[in-house]
């Protein structure tokens, strides 16, 4: 998914569902029949995964970092950000 197209979803407010795999061989957002799934090489311990997670994220939509905020999903593949005004 191009970035212009992700940063159509950066509206205050929105959440935003994310499957994640950690461990992976590359960093990458990518959008498919699922949703988005954010790929990061961090291990998935001491929330190391999630903050890799909340900044490529941010990147990919465009944003601040500290707009993105975890929701649901602190231990689990699947997450909730959503994103502050």
């Amino acid at each position: 998914m191009a970035r212009a197209e992700l940063a159509d979803m950066a509206v205050p407010g929105a959440e935003i569902a994310v499957r994640v795999t950690p461990k992976a061989s590359r960093n990458a957002v990518e959008a498919g029949e699922g949703g988005l799934r954010v790929y990061v090489t961090t291990v998935p311990e001491g929330g190391k995964a999630n903050e890799a997670v909340r900044k490529l994220l941010a990147k990919a939509l465009g944003i601040a970092k500290t707009r993105l905020v975890l929701v649901r999903g602190e231990t689990a593949r699947d997450k909730v950000f959503r994103i502050e005004g």
